[in-house]
């Protein structure tokens, strides 16, 4: 990637016009020098490109005659282009996924080029690259690397990429470098880092289940898991909010391999109807698995807020610290669904079409198996929940993001934010017969702590580079 920074806020085309027929001078004067835009249709294209030959063919003779490649025939490819005020095209950058295929979240940046007229004091190479980041994660990229030119590594270095090691390319000398995306990390700390602090001092859990989805009642053989709705989501899609309480109390249970028996809610409304809303989703859900609603509470007057208790039997509850160095990772999912309105990119809905029967042999597929380790995958996300399975495990986790399975529809950024299950066992264990859910072996357990993401090349991207909780093994 031939680069060189802030992207601009685009400018009406007839702005400048409008403030000078005003007498606008001062705003006029504060205009900036150029914007950033993806490229329209074959001018803004074939202006690119000629920048790009002029400057790598003819000025560095990095290439012969042109610098084309099969990226430029790539229709994911995107182009973003650096417009003067005149409308002339001063500069632009290409990015897009680095590999051929599904789209795995691995994007590359490359070919950024600036007018020799702009270079220097305009900025505009720095704000490409800027914006070129900003996309790509937009993308849902977990990965950008850009191959630099030795001569502009200061310059990334300066816009916060990292150096990955010397290559050559074009037959000159570049460095490798890599833009850091911390999405994962973010949101596997903004959900579960405060847990280990703030729980410590009820220091209640079994031994051997710290940090599990559900709670084994000491001396009998059940399990009790409680978990509450987002109130935001209770205000605006009670009806989804009431099957979702049970949909992940029930995963909850299934986590730990037991069967569910019972359901009790907590419920508080603004008034009757929207309570009403609430309880026929909860009610559908609970008909739908085939469990229970034995009691609950209900306060109507008060902010929507619905959190529900499940209670489970097994004689034998799967932890989710069972897992250890050298067991493989098993991602298991229903990929038959759709982004549900309203959550695109973080609520994959696989569960509101699917019959009854489809549903509870999902539900019962950790107990048949009994794998070493599961967990139903939380607000962490997939990587940040197979960290907190590594941390209460004592271990650290590798995936393989080629190997995971997820919808076509769905970008990796995105379904790494999404809630399968995830289970650790011995190399060879049999996968969970989950029914229309599909599983497949995407990782393992090491020494160390943290997740780490393992690309087609090799490389090991952190995702997570500590324990994600703060409470331990279990």
């Amino acid at each position: 990637m031939y680069l060189d920074g802030s992207a601009t806020p685009p400018v009406s085309g007839r702005a400048p016009d409008i403030l000078a027929l005003l007498g606008d001078r001062s705003t006029l004067a504060r205009q900036p020098a150029f914007r950033i835009a993806e490229a329209d249709g074959p001018a803004d294209l074939g202006a690119y490109r000629r920048l790009r030959r002029d400057a790598f063919v003819y000025e560095q003779g990095l290439f012969r005659g042109h610098d084309l490649d099969e990226r430029d025939t790539d229709p994911r490819t995107l182009v973003l282009i650096a417009r003067g005020r005149d409308g002339t095209v001063v500069g632009g950058v290409r990015l897009g996924p680095a590999t051929d295929g599904p789209d795995i979240g691995w994007w590359q940046g490359g070919r950024l080029v600036v007018a020799p007229a702009v270079r220097g004091s305009a900025g505009v190479g720095a704000a490409l690259v800027r914006a070129a980041c900003a996309r790509a994660e937009a993308e849902g990229a977990l990965r950008f690397d850009a191959t630099v030119q030795t001569r502009n590594e200061v310059l990334f270095r300066r816009l916060g990429w990292r150096r990955v090691r010397d290559i050559t390319a074009a037959g000159s000398p570049h460095v490798l470098m890599r833009w850091p995306i911390g999405r994962i990390a973010a949101q596997a700390s903004a959900a579960k880092a405060a847990l280990g602090p703030l729980l410590d001092p009820l220091a209640t859990a079994s031994p051997g289940f710290i940090g599990d989805d559900g709670a084994p009642v000491p001396g009998t053989d059940v399990v009790a898991a409680c978990d509450a709705i987002v109130p935001s989501m209770v205000e605006r899609a009670p009806d989804w909010a009431g099957w979702c309480a049970v949909l992940v109390n029930v995963n909850d249970l299934a986590a730990m391999g037991a069967a569910p028996v019972g359901l009790l809610d907590a419920l508080g409304a603004p008034d009757a109807a929207h309570a009403a809303r609430v309880l026929t989703g909860l009610s559908r859900a609970a008909q739908a698995y085939g469990v229970p609603v034995l009691g609950g509470h209900t306060q109507l007057g008060v902010p929507a807020a619905l959190s529900v208790t499940a209670l489970g039997r097994t004689r034998h509850p799967v932890p989710g610290g069972g897992g250890r160095p050298g067991h493989a990772v098993r991602l298991t999912a229903d990929l038959g669904g759709t982004w549900r309105p309203g959550y695109r990119g973080r609520q994959w809905d696989s569960t509101s079409h699917r019959r009854a029967d489809e549903l509870r042999t999902m539900a019962g597929a950790v107990a048949a198996a009994r794998p070493a380790a599961a967990k139903d995958v939380s607000m962490a996300g997939i990587a940040g929940t197979l960290g907190m399975l590594a941390e209460a495990s004592g271990c650290r986790a590798v995936l393989d993001v080629a190997a995971v399975p997820r919808p076509r529809e769905a970008a990796m950024g995105d379904w790494l934010t999404c809630f399968p299950m995830l289970t650790a066992d011995a190399p060879g264990a049999p996968p969970l017969a989950a029914g229309p859910a599909e599983g497949a072996v995407c990782g393992e357990l090491s020494t160390g702590e943290g997740v780490g993401l393992r690309w087609p090349d090799g490389d090991i991207t952190e995702a997570v580079t500590s324990t994600v909780t703060g409470m331990g093994p279990a």
